[in-house]
């Protein structure tokens, strides 16, 4: 070979290619693996704690992540906190089968109303730290608009048009600048508390001066989750409400969950 032939001799366009698959291929083991920082190791149902699968390409090292509040996660996290027990049992044996739910599936978490174990402080503002969604009582620089019905002081009526409270605020998100629930008073047995409604899940009468939330009767009102706090609410109660208040569709009257012929 003479000097200086050997480098024009190779095809470039072929080493290209090739060296694109190979970086594709890695990129795509990459973002696999990536995404296995939640969720993962699966668990098989019905089968010992110990039977986790992580698949192929397997999971990636732990790494610490620092969240807006202040606190941190590890993920993947080798040592996950304790499962909480759901009250649902499978429909059989056969690999896959449905759940069904075995007590309350509104209270605890089944189907419609499930909900995920997220953090208990609430979504924060990114300019001052203060949390996102706040009752209208601690913002008074917000209001509702002229045009629309101020839900405050209506009473709420469940799906049979039965009153099963009083609309005592409205909770505004700061940061989408949207209404995100209506805090309900309600009578229990042991006293006056408030629970709270999701804004979608609403329709407000001006006219009436009612709020209907036809997801829910008025015996599931007391049962609704509490917040840990008065006047903010944390990821997982969110969540919390959300799936409850929605589970109704499904779950508040036995005709809703049986066939229709």
């Amino acid at each position: 070979m003479q000097a200086g032939t050997y480098l024009t001799s190779i095809d470039y366009a072929t080493v290209s290619i090739y060296a694109f698959w190979i970086f594709f291929a890695g990129l795509v083991l990459y973002l696999n693996r990536e995404s296995k920082r939640e969720g993962y190791p699966l668990v098989t149902p019905g089968k010992p704690k110990q039977n986790l699968v992580g698949g192929f390409p397997g999971m990636p090292d732990p790494k610490t992540f620092l969240l807006a509040n202040g606190t941190t996660v590890l993920a993947p996290n080798p040592t996950p906190a304790p499962e909480r027990e759901i009250a649902m049992v499978p429909v059989d044996r056969t690999p896959g089968a449905p759940f069904i739910p075995t007590g309350d599936p509104m209270v605890d978490g089944v189907g419609p109303a499930a909900y995920v174990m997220r953090g208990m402080h609430p979504a924060l503002l990114h300019d001052d730290g203060t949390p996102s969604i706040v009752p209208l009582r601690l913002a008074p620089e917000f209001s509702v608009d002229a045009a629309d019905p101020d839900p405050r002081g209506y009473d709420v009526v469940d799906a049979d048009g039965v009153v099963a409270g009083k609309c005592v605020d409205v909770w505004l998100d700061k940061s989408e600048m949207i209404f995100r629930y209506i805090e309900v008073a309600v009578a229990t047995d042991t006293g006056e508390r408030t629970m709270m409604i999701p804004v979608p899940l609403i329709r407000v009468d001006g006219e009436a001066r009612t709020v209907k939330v036809r997801t829910l009767l008025a015996k599931h009102f007391a049962k609704a989750p509490m917040l840990s706090y008065r006047d903010s609410i944390t990821l997982r109660e969110e969540d919390m409400v959300s799936a409850y208040c929605a589970g109704g569709q499904l779950y508040a009257k036995p005709e809703r969950s049986e066939p229709c012929l």
